[in-house]
């Protein structure tokens, strides 16, 4: 690893709206998209979800445990806040990643989103104006 790079040594934080949750991620994220099923729009309130993928281990909630609401089981599950509703994460792939949500971190990642994913089911309403790759459902 060269000086210049300490990307995989720096740590973010994130938290929920009302600050009950506080977490702690490695800034490796292996992956970033902005996902537009009707899942991530529900539960975002959103026309999209932009998140970051990232090992599970990676991840660590430092503040708040017992506020954790989680819908779905141990190898799949949305985790959001019991207090104000916010959506940290996702608990993907067999339980062994997990999708950060990217506005819940206060601290700048050094990954960004590379791709749309789901525009086959996206908001009727959203037009998306950015130059990134559109997938039809996660390839």
């Amino acid at each position: 690893m060269n000086a210049g790079d300490n990307s995989r040594d720096r740590m973010l934080s994130g938290e929920c709206f009302c600050g009950a949750i506080r977490y702690r991620v490695e800034d490796s994220f292996v992956y970033a998209l902005n996902c537009h099923c009707s899942q991530c729009r529900r539960t975002t309130g959103s026309a999209f979800k932009p998140f970051g993928g990232i090992e599970r281990n990676k991840l660590n909630v430092v503040k708040g445990a017992e506020n954790l609401m989680t819908f779905g089981d141990e190898h799949g599950h949305d985790a959001h806040c019991k207090v104000c509703g916010s959506l940290l994460y996702s608990v993907v792939r067999e339980g062994q990643y997990v999708h950060v949500t990217l506005g819940t971190l206060i601290d700048d990642p050094s990954i960004r989103p590379t791709a749309h994913i789901f525009v086959g089911s996206k908001a009727p309403w959203f037009t998306i104006t950015d130059g990134l790759p559109q997938h039809q459902e996660f390839d």
